[in-house]
């Protein structure tokens, strides 16, 4: 497959992915009552959240145990949730997540609890991408070190 392929196949699995997870996310916070706490802007920083999995799904060898790469994932979604956290939040204002109320936060943008949960995200994702890339690109099939 070309470049260019490869590239349009990154992005449509960001979307994907992105909008599967603002979607999860709009119906945890409907079913818990505060559905005013859902904003457009999640739905950006979903699919921005969905870069380092494909990409770290895409480019880690198969030889790192899944387990090793989903901590690295999780890792790469954390910072990158940070700095999202950092403009959308402190920057700007818009309060979108606030999670000083949680332990071992940062600035209440990032915390233990959600980076941890990034890890069994990150699992599923790097699974689910690498199979939807096989089957739009074809090539090696997937396979992992548990």
């Amino acid at each position: 497959m070309t470049r260019c392929g490869k590239a349009v196949t990154s992005m449509l699995l960001w979307t994907w992915g992105g909008t599967l997870y603002f979607f999860c996310e709009v119906i945890y916070k409907t079913a818990r009552g505060r559905p005013e706490s859902i904003s457009w802007t999640m739905l950006l920083v979903a699919i921005l959240l969905c870069v380092p999995l494909e990409r770290c799904g895409a480019e880690l060898p198969w030889e790192m145990p899944l387990g090793l790469q989903a901590i690295v994932c999780a890792g790469a979604i954390t910072a990158t949730e940070l700095a999202a956290g950092l403009i959308l939040n402190v920057w700007l204002g818009l309060g979108v997540w606030d999670y000083s109320h949680l332990p071992f936060n940062l600035w209440g943008q990032i915390c233990l609890p959600f980076s941890c949960l990034w890890v069994g995200v990150s699992l599923a994702g790097i699974v689910a991408f690498d199979f939807l890339r096989y089957w739009v690109e074809g090539g090696e099939r997937p396979h992992y070190i548990i």
